[in-house]
């Protein structure tokens, strides 16, 4: 079985989807004005985190000028401020900020994907592209499964995603649970393996964070439960 790192190293390279492919290879041609002396990604972005990290936390894609940009998951916008911040409040996270790769921020126990890698227009991937890019997030958590106890899920869409996912290594209930801030599932293991804990979080976007929708203490209230049920993380 491929390592973690070799699998990472396989995403990036992944040209399956044409329309994502000419976005996210448009935008780091034509940049945003803020960003025009840097050298944009431009490609799938892969998980970051630990190989043994016992809790993981799905979010639905790389944003065009933050990720997509930078190369690492919620690094380079808003929704890496808000959610970075929030998980070094947890214990989850070395540091609340993160700008760009080789900055210093090491996760603790954690390690953020996304069920679609590559920037998609309007942030909106298809069904079709999210479904054309699973094989990539159930190798993902494959890898993980010795050590992962707990997913925590930003948002419907990637609750969405996650779900078909997962099945391929627990049992999901049917019919399948509805997203919720909040909700809190176990789901039993397909073998003789650990059960894992499934939650449930308003996306990190900031049209949830401008709004209140989602505030920094419902975030951290979340992440501090996520991280107990997976041994990690300041008491909730």
């Amino acid at each position: 079985m491929l390592p973690l790192s070799a699998l990472d190293e396989r995403v990036t390279s992944c040209r399956a989807c044409p329309r994502l492919v000419a976005w996210r290879e448009e935008v780091a041609r034509v940049k945003r004005a803020a960003f025009r002396d840097q050298e944009y990604w431009g490609r799938p972005v892969p998980g970051f985190g630990p190989a043994d990290a016992s809790l993981a936390i799905i979010g639905l894609a790389p944003a065009a000028h933050g990720a997509n940009r930078t190369g690492r998951m919620f690094t380079g916008d808003r929704s890496g401020d808000f959610l970075y911040a929030a998980m070094h409040a947890a214990g989850l996270a070395t540091q609340p900020t993160a700008t760009h790769v080789g900055d210093g921020l090491e996760l603790i126990g954690t390690r953020i994907t996304a069920p679609v890698k590559c920037a998609p227009p309007e942030n909106k991937p298809t069904t079709a592209e999210r479904d054309n890019c699973r094989p990539w997030l159930v190798r993902e958590l494959e890898l993980l499964r010795p050590t992962l106890r707990a997913v925590l899920v930003l948002g419907a869409f990637g609750w969405q995603a996650a779900l078909p996912a997962l099945a391929a290594w627990w049992q999901v209930p049917r019919p399948r649970p509805a997203f919720g801030h909040g909700v809190h599932l176990t789901l039993p293991a397909r073998d003789d393996g650990e059960p894992l804990h499934l939650l449930g979080c308003y996306h990190v976007s900031p049209h949830n964070t401008f709004t209140g929708r989602l505030t920094q203490p419902m975030l951290q209230d979340v992440l501090r439960t996520a991280g107990a049920v997976a041994g990690l993380g300041r008491p909730a």
